[in-house]
């Protein structure tokens, strides 16, 4: 890792760990609803049949009765929502494993449908759940976009995060891409890159696969591992480290264009405008439904309860599940923005300084400048664009911003009484 990527890191870990702590004194909370703009809907299902030893989300080893509860409870929390007078654009629904019950999952979307003008879908599954019948279902319940969990297509690499024995082998995984391919108007492959025992040729080999499935979206995050789940992953896949990220980084881009675009920093589509990338480029504000989640409300960031017996407990009272809510000062709510518009490649500079009454660059000059001197931004009016440099200078922001968010989760957890 070189200088300038060095100070990149290191300055993000601090910014977000900063932003990430939560008011414990203050009763948590979300702002009043309001239709004023596109908002994302994100559903949580925390369930998995078996859990992945790098993921820090909030997830636990699904139980059929406990997770046809939580179905219930989410329903719930959908329709307080509603009671509070918000409305929402689309829905993005994340895990865990979203399908593992998919008929709960059908009656879910349906009443999210009911309750709000939602006008696009997005659902992430794992290849185990790649059947005609789960697919046949999910058109039915309207979902457009479907992500699947790859991670690799290298068998060693499977076998070491325990996911073979799930999903079979990586040729096996990379025939059913191409059998559904066409489903849905956007078939996403995610993948996962710089594992501890991953070589150049296990990479190579991965893009060969990828690209002879033609699937329609491709997200290739780098390995983001929380405090807690470090030494797991370093017992299991080997010690973290971040050498050779940066060279790994510039060959998934040299491979992927220009068959794909840049929809952002690390997602390649061939499509225009209808890239799934969690949820965090498309809209400037989401609610987060479901145990663990988290949210963007009216410069809020709030999570809800990490104790899936609570979530349900509370729901089943008529309260909304918070555990924690923060309300962020206009400089970082100007930083949020300005990062998440430029992991999608460019900035309107025009839009911000709108949105913000015309003091964007007062409060965001030294982080505009620090970046454009280092090589990260050029200017083509009205917009900053991110340059090849700035490109993994993004990667190095999103990787430390989602490790802070896991390390807040992982805070979270710790507060859950025996």
């Amino acid at each position: 890792m070189n200088l300038i990527d060095h100070i990149i890191t290191q300055k993000a870990k601090q910014e977000f760990a900063r932003s990430m702590k939560f008011d414990d004194e203050t009763e948590p909370h979300i702002p009043p609803g309001d239709v004023q703009q596109p908002r994302l809907l994100y559903l949580h299902i925390p369930f998995c049949e078996k859990l992945c030893p790098y993921c820090s989300f909030n997830r636990v080893v699904f139980q059929e009765s406990v997770c046809r509860d939580y179905f219930k409870a989410l329903r719930k929390e959908l329709q307080l929502y509603k009671t509070l007078g918000y409305d929402f654009s689309g829905i993005y629904a994340g895990g865990g494993t979203p399908t593992v019950l998919i008929d709960e999952l059908e009656e879910t979307l349906a009443l999210a449908c009911r309750c709000f003008n939602i006008g696009e879908i997005s659902v992430e599954t794992n290849p185990n759940h790649l059947t005609d019948k789960n697919l046949d279902i999910l058109k039915r319940a309207g979902v457009k976009r479907l992500s699947v969990g790859i991670q690799s297509f290298d068998d060693g690499l499977l076998k070491d995060m325990e996911r073979y024995e799930k999903y079979g082998s990586g040729r096996d995984i990379a025939g059913r891409l191409k059998e559904i391919l066409g489903v849905f108007n956007t078939l996403n492959a995610d993948m996962i890159f710089n594992f501890p025992s991953q070589t150049d040729e296990i990479l190579d080999q991965d893009l060969e696969m990828l690209l002879a499935t033609g699937v329609d979206q491709i997200t290739y995050y780098p390995l983001m591992v929380s405090d807690s789940t470090r030494q797991l992953v370093s017992r299991k896949l080997g010690q973290v480290e971040y050498g050779k990220e940066k060279r790994f980084y510039h060959r998934i881009c040299e491979r992927l264009i220009p068959q794909y675009g840049f929809s952002s920093a690390w997602c390649f589509s061939k499509q225009t405008g209808t890239a799934i990338d969690e949820y965090i480029v498309q809209y400037d504000e989401y609610a987060g439904l479901g145990s663990g989640s988290i949210g963007f409300l009216n410069g809020s960031c709030y999570a809800n309860t990490f104790h899936i017996p609570e979530y349900i407990a509370q729901l089943n009272r008529g309260e909304l599940p918070l555990q924690a809510s923060r309300t962020f000062g206009i400089r970082d709510q100007m930083r949020y923005d300005f990062m998440m518009h430029l992991f999608g490649m460019k900035l309107d500079v025009a839009a911000m300084r709108r949105k913000y009454n015309g003091v964007f660059y007062r409060h965001l000059w030294p982080d505009v400048l620090a970046f454009c001197l280092a090589g990260g931004l050029r200017y083509e009016a009205p917009y900053f664009h991110l340059t090849k440099r700035g490109r993994y200078d993004w990667i190095i922001l999103m990787r430390e911003f989602f490790t802070a968010v896991n390390n807040f989760r992982d805070y979270c957890r710790a507060r859950i009484a025996p």
